[in-house]
């Protein structure tokens, strides 16, 4: 089967170099099967029957670092950033795998059919000849991209043992292309899932990643659940299948946290809104009460257990120091928007300060998906609206003395006035014609403007300090007005 596909010229150039010089070069891997599909590939791989030193002696600036012969080739004049490094790897054949993990060695003197062989997934062993646009299949590949099925090359129970990750690339896959897992490759997915436990935690991790980062998050969890790999990973998730919730939920816990995610995913949120969405809830199974007073379920102190909880979890995944203290404090805080009524600036400054002015619009994010994992309408647009702008209220810059560019030791060295209410007259008086005109706000005017205070009887300068105070409140309420007018509240 022949078909020609437009390459990116970046790409052509490591393949024409290689064909011009009498190597075989071919893409291969998750490129070709994205060609097929008709997608815009993320990454561009090429195999060759060069061997890596042939592979660098063609091209000036590339690097080999690695023990499977991938050398990357740097583009340096190339627009699209994705195509900065192009990877070309040798055709090999691997020795026997002893640790799950690698061969125990790797030959160069290979063919084309011998590295398809070695390939984990049919869709990804399709290799295509862009100098003719031939397409070698030698395993189905095209058949199960038709029909949508993520299957191993050759034995299921011998692709898993090579390399355990496989069995997580396989859900990514499956989830990611929207497709479902051939029924053999499936029962060797159980019967090998407690072997990701020899697997480092970090390639864990990136896989479960690009999991929640997929279009349906949702299905990823539920397949991992499924095929028995979930509890190698985040057992927690799983306490609450079949949690029984309270009369404000239609949905048991495990499927409320899974609607929040994709809830997050719809939107195309940043992933750690998405986490956060999916461990939000993650505590209340150990949290559960059943009160008489209430005649139904409470889940008192969930958020706070919660928050340990999915610190801990991310800490376990080797997540970065600033991934895990931002999911922590949105699953600690998710709670906090309750009820418009009762909720006052103070506590919403505290909030503010608890999660950072930073996240604090990612915490309401986290709190849109909780609500949509209830199975409720989207936030009614006034107290949505209200939220905001007691956000916003709480996080402006107050107006105060503490704007102008001087403070009060600095009035005190040269006035030689000793600390006492005369000091705030003059920092009030000062702040009102600041407020009148802000250019006057430099050190040199308003040094100088201290020294012409100073002078005048106290009584004077009182009356003085007061005017700035109420036009302090006056800026203050115009401000505030604005805020409510721009979100359409009161």
């Amino acid at each position: 089967m022949s078909k020609m596909f437009t390459i990116p010229k970046e790409v052509s150039r490591v393949t024409n170099a290689l064909l011009e010089t009498g190597f075989e070069a071919y893409l291969i891997g998750g490129c070709v099967r994205d060609l097929l599909r008709n997608k815009k590939p993320k990454d561009w791989d090429i195999t060759t029957n060069a061997t890596p030193e042939k592979i660098q002696g063609l091209f000036e600036k590339s690097f080999y670092e690695n023990e499977y012969g991938t050398v990357g080739v740097v583009n340096e004049d190339t627009e699209d950033k994705t195509l900065k490094i192009i990877e070309v790897t040798p055709y090999r054949i691997e020795g026997k795998y002893t640790d799950g993990r690698r061969p125990t060695e790797i030959h160069f003197n290979a063919t084309l059919e011998d590295d398809l062989k070695r390939r984990d997934f049919t869709v990804n062993a399709i290799a295509y000849d862009p100098s003719n646009g031939q397409i070698v299949d030698l395993y189905n590949g095209l058949t199960d991209i038709k029909d949508k099925i993520i299957r191993t090359v050759g034995e299921p129970e011998e692709r898993f043992s090579e390399d355990y990750l496989r069995i997580l690339r396989a859900i990514r896959l499956a989830t990611e292309l929207g497709f479902t897992i051939n029924t053999y490759t499936e029962e060797a997915i159980k019967k090998n899932a407690p072997n990701l436990e020899k697997i480092s935690r970090e390639r864990v991790r990136d896989e479960f990643s690009k999991i929640l980062m997929s279009q349906h998050p949702m299905n990823g969890i539920i397949l991992a659940h499924e095929l028995e790999v979930l509890k190698y990973i985040a057992p927690e998730i799983e306490e609450g299948i079949g949690v029984e919730q309270n009369g404000d939920h239609i949905y048991d816990v495990w499927e409320h946290n899974l609607r929040a995610l994709q809830h997050s995913a719809d939107r195309d949120w940043p992933f750690h809104i998405r986490i956060a969405a999916l461990l939000h809830d993650v505590s209340k199974p150990e949290t559960r009460r059943w009160s008489k007073e209430k005649d139904d379920w409470t889940f008192y102190g969930h958020d706070v257990v919660g928050g340990r909880v999915a610190k801990k979890i991310l800490t376990r995944l080797k997540y970065s120091n600033a991934e895990i203290d931002v999911v922590s404090k949105l699953v600690r805080h998710h709670l906090f928007f309750t009820d418009i009524e009762k909720i006052t600036l103070s506590a919403v400054r505290r909030i503010v300060r608890n999660v950072g002015p930073e996240n604090v619009w990612d915490l309401m994010k986290v709190r849109a998906c909780d609500r949509i994992g209830m199975g409720r309408p989207k936030e009614t647009p006034y107290r949505l609206r209200k939220y905001e702008s007691m956000i916003e209220e709480a996080m402006r810059a107050p107006v105060s003395v503490a704007k102008l560019a001087i403070d009060g030791a600095r009035i005190m060295e040269i006035t030689k006035v000793t600390p006492g209410p005369k000091i705030g007259f003059i920092l009030h008086a000062l702040l009102e014609e600041v407020l009148d005109n802000p250019k006057q706000n430099t050190q040199e005017y308003l040094e100088k403007r201290v020294q012409e205070l100073a002078k005048l009887p106290e009584k004077e300068l009182e009356k003085l300090g007061e005017a700035g105070k109420e036009k302090k409140e006056e800026e203050e309420e115009k401000e505030l007005a604005l805020i409510r007018k721009r979100h359409w509240v009161k």
